[in-house]
């Protein structure tokens, strides 16, 4: 009885959708927005971009593939409605500490490398954003070298 009830209260206040597991305030869902929004910011996504950037959610965050999708798919609604990326990086900022800000920036950096392809919107994008979260100069290009090594290195052992 108390179920049905609790169903049709969800129904009236949602629409019935099933509440969101990432809470705005949960610093996954900051971090994924900003990897959304480094697959997206060259104007697509290729399909390459968006298996690495599952890939990546899923081993960091340690999510199964439906809690990897629905964080995806919240981050996506997130970026499209952010005016800047000030509102992920301050909640960052608050939650993590140096070394877990500069592995979302290696993840970013996984990321657009997975199309093979940097552009200077994604690496303009990546500036700003360890910039923002107090990664060093110094440790982004770090990250990128040791990043572009990775990807270098399975090009190599492809041929």
């Amino acid at each position: 009885m108390f179920e049905a009830f609790r169903k049709i209260m969800s129904e009236l206040v949602d629409g019935g959708k099933p509440p969101a597991r990432y809470d705005a305030r949960d610093f996954r869902l900051a971090a994924a927005a900003l990897l959304v929004h480094a697959a997206s910011i060259d104007g697509s996504i290729a399909e390459v971009e968006r298996e690495r950037l599952h890939g990546v959610i899923k081993q960091h965050f340690k999510l199964d593939d439906e809690g990897t999708d629905e964080l995806i798919a919240q981050a996506t609604v997130a970026d499209e409605n952010a005016v800047d990326l000030y509102r992920f990086t301050t909640q960052l900022n608050r939650t993590l500490d140096g070394v877990e800000r500069a592995r979302i920036v290696e993840m970013m950096w996984q990321v657009v490398y997975a199309d093979g392809v940097v552009t200077e919107f994604e690496d303009n994008l990546i500036w700003r954003a360890a910039d923002l979260l107090h990664v060093s100069r110094e440790e982004r290009i770090a990250l990128k070298g040791q990043v572009a090594a990775q990807y270098d290195n399975r090009d190599q052992s492809a041929s």
